[in-house]
């Protein structure tokens, strides 16, 4: 088979003929047809993630067939008995297991689930790990209502998408921020109500003006998140899913709790989170926002991209059969 592999830090992925995998007892093998790229795939080459061991075939995202079935993969393996948090044999298929830039890869036959079928495999591959992390975010943790006023942070990235879509689908009016003014344009054209330049030195005297929110999702942290914390109503709720701004900074505690509000952290999903993300899915019809799709064997083209920051939407490798 054909897989795109890590051989070093900081190293360009190469596409390789390896022996094609053989699943063990409780496994299953699955020929993939599409994947996609998370950040976790950039800060993997770049030797920014724990555990690293090479040569490696990243990848998390997948969807193909199996036994003649389009399937699609949860990327969470041993999430552990307790849903409130993940357990300490948790991990994500593409470091150290091997991943989806591949022809074919075996996983354990529990994180295998029927494709949703009106999504091509392309979009279906865009779903597993943006789409838990977002579900479980807006609904898990969030516990978003219809009718909440939403605020998503980042707009473009993956799994910001999948939050903005997931709280439109359940009936919540959904603002967005980015640096971007051209992402904020194409988010409106997705159902976002509005949207903020967060460089604009007055975005957050604006948003309050405009009304607080019942919930915001984050995926950044940093200094900023002083400044979202104070655009929460009174009982809101701030779910954290990343911190790619480094560490939040001067937050009152008089702010959080005499307005009662939640601050909560949130990471990946359970396979419950996975089955009703994929029930949700399947009843409201999404599509995924989409950038670009690459062949398999312009892997390293679609690692700058996803480094670059400028997509709207997932990246997908395509995979030939």
């Amino acid at each position: 088979m054909l897989a795109l592999i890590l051989h070093e830090k900081g190293g360009q992925p190469v596409l390789e003929e390896l022996p094609s995998p053989i699943p063990d007892p409780g496994e299953k093998l699955i020929t993939l047809r599409a994947a996609a790229l998370n950040h976790r795939d950039v800060w993997i080459q770049k030797g920014l993630y724990a555990g690293l061991t090479y040569p490696v075939i990243p990848g998390s995202d997948g969807a193909g067939y199996c036994e003649d079935q389009p399937v699609i993969i949860n990327p969470g393996l041993n999430w552990g008995g307790d849903p409130r948090f993940q357990g300490p044999d948790f991990n994500i298929i593409g470091m150290p297991r091997p991943g989806t830039f591949a022809q074919q890869i075996t996983v354990p036959a529990e994180q295998v689930y029927p494709m949703p079928m009106h999504l091509s495999f392309e979009a279906a591959a865009a779903l597993p790990l943006a789409g838990v992390t977002a579900f479980r975010s807006v609904f898990t943790k969030g516990n978003l209502a219809e009718g909440e006023r939403v605020l998503v942070t980042g707009i473009g990235g993956g799994v910001a998408l999948w939050a903005m879509q997931f709280a439109l689908a359940a009936g919540a009016e959904v603002w967005v921020n980015s640096s971007s003014d051209a992402k904020l344009e194409l988010a409106k054209t997705k159902g976002a109500y509005n949207g903020y330049n967060y460089k604009a030195s007055d975005w957050l005297e604006s948003a309050g003006k405009a009304g607080g929110f019942d919930l915001i999702v984050d995926g950044a942290g940093g200094p900023a998140v002083s400044g979202l914390i104070k655009l929460l109503n009174k009982g809101g709720r701030f779910v954290s899913y990343g911190g790619t701004a480094g560490p939040i900074e001067k937050i009152l505690p008089q702010l959080i709790f005499w307005k009662q509000l939640q601050i909560i952290g949130s990471t990946m999903g359970s396979p419950d989170d996975f089955k009703k993300m994929l029930d949700f899915v399947n009843q409201h019809k999404i599509q995924p926002v989409l950038d670009q799709m690459f062949p398999l064997d312009a892997g390293e083209e679609a690692y700058r991209l996803m480094a670059s920051g400028e997509q709207f939407g997932k990246i997908i490798l395509q995979i030939p059969l």
